[in-house]
């Protein structure tokens, strides 16, 4: 029989370094922290409906290789210039994979992809891509899926998601509400809108919840709450992209004296997983925003340098470059012609359909 009542399935604790000695080791630079206070400038005025450019997140599932990440960058801060007149650009950085079983959890968990879970070796490399990535001028977007985390890389991300997944959970509704960046809920898994929606109603509100400090320091963190939320539909049982879902978002969020501010995931559910499908839905929404629809304030895109998905055995020498380990992507060409696209429309459409902010 036991004699301790705690601890029965621990194998071990792990010491993790604090926030702030991980700061100080990569600090923001001056050339990041512009691009952060401009990129959540800039969509904060979206979502106020100030600029009428679109927000669009577009970039990796998930980041598993820093070189591929960096040249996917370099190449969408190029087309990001090119399009900035009716598009704001945020590149998609996700180091946290939800799971419904088990797998890889992302580059902050497992950063070496052998099992090892070096988790301070990932936030350290999380940290510094994304140093790199604001120092180019591009803002950054992530998941907050660990309530850790945020301490550690929140000061270098322009906009973030909570997902279908967690959505639901009071732990990321009260993390959300004190975030310093605009935060997208996803609908749930099953396409149901009441758990992004009441989501947006705690998120918006003053909370008292569990976390840590700069020191790593378990506390009571208190909250003002979050303005900047807004629903991000992403499919469930049937895709929700079309004009009926669309209408039916906003009026729940009319009905609840939300901001009528909705983003639209072109992967996931809405593409039914397949890459193919991002085209279809990406040009079906712009068709809406070009025909009248108010409500709409941006879309995700899931891409990378080549399209398709690889599954990962366990071997990463044997990783196609620029591949997604996780969900399909479509590749880069692709994304390059559907953005131009959207800017060559936009910018025809009578009257203008975009406006920068001052």
């Amino acid at each position: 029989m036991k004699s301790t009542t705690d601890d029965l399935r621990i194998k071990g604790y792990q010491a993790l370094t604090a926030p702030h000695i991980l700061k100080k080791e990569i600090p923001i630079s001056a050339g990041a922290k512009e691009t952060v206070v401009f990129g959540r400038h800039c969509i904060e005025n979206i979502l106020r409906k100030r600029d009428r450019r679109l927000l669009v997140i577009v970039g990796p599932c998930s980041i598993h290789d820093e070189k591929a990440a960096l040249e996917y960058a370099s190449r969408l801060n190029r087309l990001r210039d090119q399009v900035a007149e009716t598009l704001f650009v945020v590149m998609r950085v996700y180091f946290e994979k939800p799971r419904t079983t088990v797998g890889w959890k992302g580059m902050i968990n497992d950063p070496y992809l052998d099992g090892t879970c070096d988790m301070t070796a990932g936030l350290r490399k999380a940290r510094s891509l994304l140093r790199q990535i604001n120092e180019m001028g591009l803002p950054a977007a992530t998941e907050m899926l660990d309530t850790i985390t945020a301490q550690y890389v929140a000061d270098l991300v322009s906009w973030s998601a909570i997902g279908a997944r967690t959505a639901e959970s009071q732990t990321h509704r009260e993390l959300a509400s004190g975030l310093s960046m605009p935060v997208g809920f996803k609908n749930s898994t099953d396409g149901n809108l009441s758990s992004a929606i009441n989501a947006l109603m705690a998120a918006r509100a003053p909370q008292s919840f569990l976390g840590i400090d700069q020191d790593g320091k378990t506390c009571v963190v208190k909250t003002s709450g979050n303005p900047w939320v807004h629903i991000v539909l992403r499919g469930g049982k049937r895709p929700n992209y079309d004009p009926i879902s669309l209408e039916e978002a906003r009026l729940r969020l009319i009905e609840k004296n939300l901001p009528e501010t909705i983003m639209v995931d072109c992967s996931h559910a809405n593409s039914m997983k397949k890459f193919q499908g991002q085209s279809v839905v990406w040009k079906n929404v712009m068709g809406q925003y070009l025909t009248g629809n108010e409500a709409l304030i941006g879309l995700m895109l899931e891409s990378n340098l080549h399209e398709g998905n690889q599954a990962f055995s366990g071997d990463a020498s044997a990783l196609k470059y620029g591949v997604s380990i996780t969900d399909e992507c479509i590749s880069w060409e692709t994304t390059e012609q559907l953005m131009l696209w959207a800017h060559a429309n936009l910018q025809q459409a009578d009257p203008p359909k975009y406006q920068q902010a001052s």
